[in-house]
């Protein structure tokens, strides 16, 4: 069976290429495109593809407000964007907003296969390049010996968290209930000293327990 792709970028030659680029793939098919966010959504909506590429910037609603609202109804649908913009900033909102995918339109032929076929197992996806940019954007510290802190099962739960994965698959692959992942999802938080998945991704990237791809 086919992986469903969703395309939806307001130039049209850089739509068209994506979709030429995803349909040359085998198991790899796309089922529908948009040119603005609010399109994007309603389509994405109707047809519930297995995965969203969009750009950030859009007319009617931007890439990043558009997964929110996809997110909302459609959890299991993985989302790349696929935008010019670098800074960390538009990378951890994309995270907080849902997405699983992140990269640069400049290397978009040589990644985007790979992003897409990591968010259909599930997975995360954030270029080497980009998470050099989240790296070294990173302005807060979590102070010295908290990594040394987290036990060797807490640190399973938090790379499997930051792959992308539910508490529901990180327990089944760690023979645990999802009440005890969510558990240990908390205290990571606390011991990290963050409140949102964002800064769970921050401290794996700069701590190097999670591999861009």
């Amino acid at each position: 069976m086919s992986t469903t792709v969703f395309v939806a970028d307001d130039h049209a030659i850089v739509r068209d290429g994506l979709v030429s680029l995803l349909n040359a793939h085998a198991g790899l098919e796309v089922v529908g495109t948009a040119e603005n966010g609010r399109d994007a959504v309603n389509e994405v909506l109707r047809l519930a593809p297995r995965v969203v590429v969009m750009d950030i910037s859009m007319p009617d609603l931007n890439g990043i407000d558009a997964a929110r609202e996809i997110r909302a109804v459609l959890p299991d649908v993985g989302i790349v964007m696929l935008t010019m913009h670098s800074s960390a900033q538009y990378v951890f909102e994309a995270l907080e907003a849902g997405v699983r995918g992140y990269l640069l339109k400049e290397s978009a032929s040589v990644e985007i296969i790979d992003a897409v076929r990591a968010l259909e197992q599930g997975r995360r996806y954030l270029s080497r390049k980009v998470a050099e940019i989240v790296a070294d954007g990173i302005g807060e510290r979590t102070g010295p010996g908290v990594l040394d802190s987290l036990s060797k099962r807490e640190r399973e739960v938090l790379r499997l968290v930051v792959d992308g994965y539910s508490s529901t698959r990180i327990g089944a692959l760690l023979h645990l209930s999802p009440k005890t992942i969510d558990s240990y999802r908390s205290r990571l938080m606390h011991k990290l000293r963050v409140n949102q998945l964002a800064g769970l991704v921050k401290f794996a990237v700069q701590h190097g327990l999670t591999a861009p791809e």
